[in-house]
């Protein structure tokens, strides 16, 4: 059976658990497009690590954000979200850069009225990627004026802001980017928001993350080690020769293989019964241990 067809009947498995297991269900909890852009960029930002802490985190940060995100980001106070925020500490990240990116999502609405019409700004509707948009737009979120959340000039030394915002131009995967836009541009379809327009899914490059590489390198979408940028256009270039006017449609489904049924390529009883076990060759190595 064709790899195109394994990968359409993995991505029609999807289910509502695995979209509970994952950060975009806080975008879910709401219903306008405004709350919901601001929600993707925030819940996206803070996905790294176990998902566990992933979830935990954000549930945190939007108890806090209430019922509009739009309307807290609009009616935002630096000194008492410093306050409320105080506490906060995800992995690299603490409160003060938490409240830096509302800062940031509430200048970018300022200028522009959206995140969308922002981002718009540094993209080329006929580039092959997003690779110039994301540097474009990486570099002009970090040159904003943060001093609301810092209380000095530029972004201190001993914050990792910067962070948040990693560019193709650097190397970097940029995973959590990568996963924000497809959250937002990709057709609603019960998982991904559909929300944005100006970026066609086609565009989209895959937001590889330890999963995606790991089982992506299995069904040799790619042969590079490092996880970085010219793997995650690797990867999306195989992808789009399945899909070409939306590669990363994919993505949520083979990520939910480790994220949420426990793929680690290893496990005899996993691997045998895996949904993609008649295109990974990974099976095959595990059934002749096995046998063996």
């Amino acid at each position: 059976m064709e790899a195109a067809t394994i990968l359409d009947r993995l991505y029609a498995a999807r289910s509502p658990q695995h979209l509970a297991n994952d950060p975009l269900s806080f975008c879910h909890r709401y219903s306008d497009p405004a709350d919901q852009e601001i929600a993707a960029l925030i819940a996206s930002a803070f996905s790294y690590g176990g998902i566990k802490i992933i979830l935990r985190s954000l549930e945190n940060i939007f108890s806090e954000l209430g019922q509009s995100p739009r309307s807290y980001v609009e009616n935002l106070a630096p000194r008492r979200a410093l306050k409320a925020f105080s506490g906060f500490k995800h992995r690299f990240n603490d409160g003060r850069d938490l409240v830096a990116l509302l800062v940031g999502i509430r200048l970018m609405i300022e200028k522009s009225g959206s995140i969308n019409t922002f981002f718009l700004g540094f993209h080329d509707a006929a580039a092959t990627d997003v690779t110039a948009a994301l540097n474009g737009f990486a570099s002009a979120v970090l040159a904003q004026d943060y001093r609301p959340a810092f209380s000095k000039d530029g972004i201190p030394a001993d914050s990792c802001f910067r962070f948040l915002f990693p560019a193709p131009a650097d190397g970097s995967a940029c995973k959590r980017l990568c996963m924000f836009l497809r959250w937002v541009v990709r057709p609603a379809d019960g998982i991904d928001l559909g929300i944005w327009r100006g970026v066609s899914p086609a565009q989209l490059v895959i937001p590889v993350d330890t999963h995606i590489s790991r089982i992506c390198t299995y069904l040799g979408f790619t042969c590079r080690k490092a996880a970085d940028w010219r793997m995650a256009q690797e990867i999306t270039a195989a992808l789009r020769r399945m899909d070409p006017a939306d590669p990363v449609k994919y993505d949520f489904s083979l990520a939910h293989l480790g994220i949420s049924e426990g793929c680690t390529g290893t496990d005899p009883t996993r691997c045998l019964s895996c949904a993609i076990k008649g295109i990974c060759p990974q099976t095959a190595v595990i059934g002749n241990m096995k046998a063996i």
